[in-house]
């Protein structure tokens, strides 16, 4: 099992797959050049691998404010539907974390939408606090 951050733009084409599961309005076509897009501003996409299939993908960014310090925001983390309840989503949930303490990192945060019941349960078992309400306003 190696977990890692992408590198390569086949590396990206490669976590499609899993994402996709999570943002299934993601088109394959786009996929690379958004990527690419949000990179530029910080985004960051890692990666689980075993056995040379990508198993779970998480994309954050580190970023600094006067509410929380400096943090890791994830915003995206999915677990291959096939292979969950197998430890990936822990294991690269823990890489995560030293991730955000090597790179002097105070918090760790996510949302998560209100139906993904699932998704909550394995948060909190990760240890992490319900801490608020997110607002949104489509514009």
């Amino acid at each position: 099992m190696l977990i890692q951050l992408t590198e390569s733009d086949s590396q990206i084409l490669e976590c499609f797959p899993v994402l996709a599961q999570l943002r299934p309005h993601l088109k394959q076509k786009d996929f690379l050049e958004q990527v690419q897009r949000q990179k530029q501003g910080g985004y960051q996409l890692s990666f689980l691998e075993r056995d040379g299939q990508v198993l779970a993908v998480a994309g954050f960014c580190i970023s600094e404010c006067f509410a929380w310090g400096r943090f890791l925001y994830i915003y995206d983390l999915v677990v291959d539907e096939a292979a969950r309840s197998e430890g990936y989503g822990q294991n690269l949930f823990e890489w995560l974390i030293e991730f955000a303490k090597r790179h002097e990192c105070k918090q760790l945060h996510l949302d998560s939408g209100v139906q993904r019941f699932n998704a909550h349960r394995f948060y909190l078992r990760q240890r992490m606090n319900i801490t608020g309400h997110h607002f949104s306003l489509s514009l």
